[in-house]
C-alpha cells in the first residue's frame, strides 16, 4: 500500500459544494487502495475574515490569541471534509494540529515545527480511515496553539509527509503546473512538467506563488515527491524533482516577479567600519528580511550610500527602526521607494552557459528599461526596476529566453 499525502489550498475548498468535489478526488485515492492523509486550509477569504476579526478586538493582539482565533480556519475545513467523505461511505476523521499532535517552536504567527509524532496516525491509518489534518497550525510544548504564517498549509503538509516517509506529496491548488512565469500577465507562458527543487524554491522565494518557500525548502531536505496539481481539472502537473535528474537541462525555467518591494536608500553615511552591521542588525531584531543591497562609496572615501530592499508590508517598521540609530550611524538622508518590482531569471542552466547576464540586460535596455539593483546567486539573476515597466519586462524576458510557447 502507497501513503500519500494531498494538500488542498483555499480556492479548492472555498465552499461546501467544492469540498464536495474535493471528496470525491480523496475517494479516487481510496479506491486505489492507498492510505490518504489530506491536508486542508482555511476556506477561501476565511483567514482574511479572521484577521480582521482580530483587528477590530484589539489594535496591539496577542500573539497567542492571535493564533487561536486564525486556527479555527482550518478546523472548519477539516471537519467539513471528514463529514464530505464519510457521506461517501469512506471513513474518516478530522485532526488538529494539536491532536496529531504537530510540535512547533514559540514563534506565534510564524512559527517552525520542530517534530511531527506519528504514532496516532499511524494507528489511525492501519483501519484504513483517511486522517484529514488542520494545516498551518502546531502546538507548543506549554500546549499553546501556533500558526505557521501565510502558506503554512504547504509547509504542513511536506513536513508531513517527510515525517510519515510517504511516497507522494500533492498539492492541489488553482493552478494546474508550475509556468514558466505568471499566465496572467504573460500569455505565452507555458507549463512545466519537472523543476528541480533549487529552481523551484528560487522562484517561491522571488515572488512565485504557486509554492510556498519553506515547504519546498522542506521536500529538498527531506527528498519528499512533490507534485503540483489542479483542483479543478483533471491535468497532468508539475513534478519538482532532485538537480541530477535534469543536470543537461538548457534552458532557462522561469521569471519571477515580486510587488512586494521597498527601495531604502541611506545617503551620507560615514565611511566606516561597522555601520552595516549597525543597521542590518537592527533590521534582523525586528524580523525583517534584507533582499538586495548596494554600497556606494564617494570618491574621497568620507561618506557612502547605502541601497537595500525589504518587503513593502515591513517598510513602517524598518523606518521607525533605522530613525531611531541615525544619530548612532551618521547618515544625512533616508530616502524610499515604493514604486519598485524585482524580476528574477531562474535555471539550472546558468551554472554552465554564459551570457545570460547579457541577454538579461540587453533586453532590459531595448526596452528602456532602467535597472536600479541587482543580485545574483548560482541558479538566479535579480533586478529591481520600476513597478510602471513589469509587465513589459516580464513579456519581453520570457521571449529573449525562448520561453514563449
Amino acid at each position: 500500500m502507497k501513503l500519500v499525502v494531498l494538500k488542498f489550498g483555499g480556492t479548492s475548498v472555498a465552499d461546501v459544494p467544492q469540498i464536495k468535489k474535493i471528496a470525491l478526488k480523496v475517494k479516487e485515492e481510496v479506491n486505489q487502495s492507498n492510505k490518504v492523509i489530506v491536508v486542508v486550509s482555511a476556506m477561501s477569504g476565511i483567514t482574511n475574515n479572521l484577521i480582521d476579526l482580530v483587528k477590530t478586538t484589539s489594535e496591539t493582539p496577542s500573539y497567542t490569541e492571535y493564533d487561536v482565533v486564525l486556527s479555527t480556519g482550518e478546523q472548519v475545513t477539516s471537519a467539513l471534509l471528514a463529514s464530505a467523505l464519510n457521506n461517501l461511505n469512506i471513513k474518516a476523521r478530522s485532526w488538529l494540529g494539536w491532536q496529531v499532535p504537530i510540535i512547533s517552536d514559540k514563534s506565534h504567527a510564524k512559527a517552525l515545527i520542530e517534530e511531527i509524532k506519528t504514532d496516532n496516525i499511524l494507528e489511525f491509518l492501519k483501519k484504513n480511515q483517511v486522517a484529514v489534518i488542520s494545516g498551518f497550525q502546531g502546538i507548543t510544548i506549554e500546549n499553546r496553539i501556533t500558526t505557521l504564517g501565510r502558506g503554512g498549509s504547504d509547509t504542513s503538509a511536506v513536513a508531513i509527509a517527510a515525517a510519515f516517509s510517504a511516497d507522494r506529496c500533492d498539492i492541489y491548488t488553482d493552478v494546474d503546473g508550475v509556468y514558466t512565469t505568471d499566465p496572467r500577465i504573460v500569455k505565452s507562458a507555458k507549463k512545466l512538467d519537472l523543476i528541480t527543487y533549487e529552481e523551484m524554491l528560487e522562484l517561491a522565494s522571488q515572488g512565485a506563488k504557486v509554492l510556498q518557500t519553506r515547504s519546498v525548502a522542506l521536500a529538498m531536505k527531506y527528498n519528499v515527491k512533490l507534485r503540483v496539481l489542479s483542483s479543478f481539472e483533471d491535468l497532468p502537473g508539475t513534478s519538482i524533482i532532485k538537480e541530477e535528474k535534469n543536470m543537461e537541462k538548457t534552458e532557462i525555467s522561469g521569471i519571477a516577479h515580486s510587488l512586494n518591494e521597498a527601495k531604502i536608500t541611506l545617503s551620507g553615511v560615514p565611511d566606516q567600519p561597522g555601520q552595516a552591521a549597525e543597521i542590518f542588525g537592527a533590521l534582523a531584531k525586528h524580523s525583517i528580511n534584507v533582499d538586495m543591497i548596494v554600497q556606494s562609496s564617494s570618491i574621497n572615501q568620507e561618506a557612502t550610500d547605502i541601497t537595500f530592499t525589504i518587503p513593502e508590508t515591513d517598510l513602517i517598521i524598518a523606518e521607525s527602526t533605522i530613525k531611531k540609530i541615525q544619530k548612532k550611524i551618521g547618515f544625512k538622508k533616508f530616502i524610499t521607494d515604493t514604486n519598485v518590482v524585482k524580476i528574477s531569471v531562474v535555471g539550472n542552466a546558468m551554472r554552465t552557459q554564459s551570457g545570460i547576464a547579457k541577454t538579461m540586460f540587453e533586453t532590459l535596455a531595448n526596452n528602456q528599461i532602467n535597472i536600479h539593483v541587482i543580485s545574483t546567486s548560482e541558479i538566479k539573476i535579480s533586478v529591481l526596476i520600476s513597478s510602471d515597466y513589469y509587465e513589459l519586462a516580464m513579456r519581453a524576458l520570457h521571449s529573449a529566453f525562448g520561453l514563449d510557447v
